[in-house]
């Protein structure tokens, strides 16, 4: 019986471990990943008032009448930083657009715009997966903001891409490989699209496998 006990007692040190072991090794991967996407990505973040059907078709509406404003306004070469500058030079533009479609809609919701970093969990995009992490966002909250949220990579400019049922195209991926070290970008393709072998896993299951652990620990 003793015997047993700390045969027990060794087995749950064991995985413990190897639990912190592989905790460590996703965390470190999933940071380097973070923190290249950060530096060079910005994110557009629209979160609805409340989770009603009526808020959340507002959001959509909100975020649709935004970017349809951003893609035909927004300088076609501008960078990130250019980028940064029409967002904050435009603020009242974007602001007033927001507000009228509410208005129109019948609703008298505020709407309050920042350019902040924010946190954001592991997503998949199409066939794009980025990791967690603190990224620095355009976010427009309409009302109370208690509602789910919306959000796209602004730039490079995916947000004008449609991948509810399909992989972000070429063009577009080759904007975001040519602004990211190559083995990050690799990180954010699955496994078979990146050349990777077959044993390693997946970088959406990566990815939330270190959100998990970090949760634990």
């Amino acid at each position: 019986m003793k015997k047993d006990r700390i045969l027990l007692s060794l087995l749950l040190a064991l995985l413990c471990m190897g639990a912190v072991s592989l905790w460590i090794s996703s965390d470190r991967a999933v940071r380097a990943v973070h923190e290249d996407l950060a530096g060079h990505i910005l994110r557009f973040h629209v979160l609805a008032n409340s989770d009603s059907d009526e808020d959340q078709a507002l959001k959509l509406s909100v975020k649709s009448a935004v970017l349809d404003y951003l893609e035909t306004s927004l300088p076609e070469d501008a960078d990130l930083a250019s980028t940064k500058a029409f967002l904050s030079s435009h603020e009242t533009e974007i602001k007033k657009i927001a507000e009228d479609l509410i208005a129109s809609a019948g609703f008298d919701y505020s709407v309050s715009l920042s350019l902040e970093p924010w946190y954001f969990p592991t997503k998949a995009y199409g066939d794009l997966t980025f990791p967690c992490g603190t990224y620095e966002a355009f976010r427009i909250i309409i009302g109370d903001g208690n509602g789910k949220n919306w959000w796209c990579v602004l730039y490079p400019s995916l947000c004008f891409v449609d991948v509810a049922s399909g992989d972000v195209p070429e063009d577009s991926k080759e904007e975001l490989q040519a602004i990211l070290d190559e083995d990050t970008y690799e990180t954010l393709l699955p496994s078979e699209a990146a050349g990777s072998k077959a044993a390693e896993p997946r970088p959406q299951i990566r990815f939330r496998l270190a959100e998990w652990l970090a949760e634990l620990f």
